[in-house]
């Protein structure tokens, strides 16, 4: 089966979208969330310092597990309240059928706070 492709963007509207890597340094199940989630503290290093971000990753990942994964996020969303939490950041991954997301992260450490380009 062939998927469509969402609405095309331009170079200069993807270009806007800044991407960075990040290590989760907590994390720590959502109670208050309608949908099972964590609420995650993420390290993106002395220019954009630590943010939080929810994340509904529970079918595959414990939170003890998320602890020192570099991960990939858009770091330039506006922030957005869900329950009782703001969340700054959004974490990129990959949806798996029945909804489980698998976390993208960097094959090697690398710098916090590095561009994905």
């Amino acid at each position: 089966m062939i998927m469509e492709i969402k609405k095309q963007i331009t170079y200069e509207e993807f270009s806007a979208v800044d991407i960075r890597v990040g290590k989760i340094i907590s994390a720590e199940v959502f109670a208050e969330a309608r949908k099972p989630a964590y609420k995650l503290q993420i390290d993106f290093g002395k220019e954009i310092g630590i943010k939080r971000s929810s994340a509904q990753i529970t079918t595959l990942y414990a939170a003890e597990q998320l602890i020192g994964k570099q991960i990939v996020a858009v770091v330039n969303c506006a922030p957005k309240q869900i329950a009782t939490f703001i969340s700054e950041v959004l974490l990129l991954g990959v949806i798996q059928g029945g909804g489980a997301v698998v976390l993208l992260e960097t094959e090697r450490n690398v710098e916090l706070g590095s561009s994905i380009s």
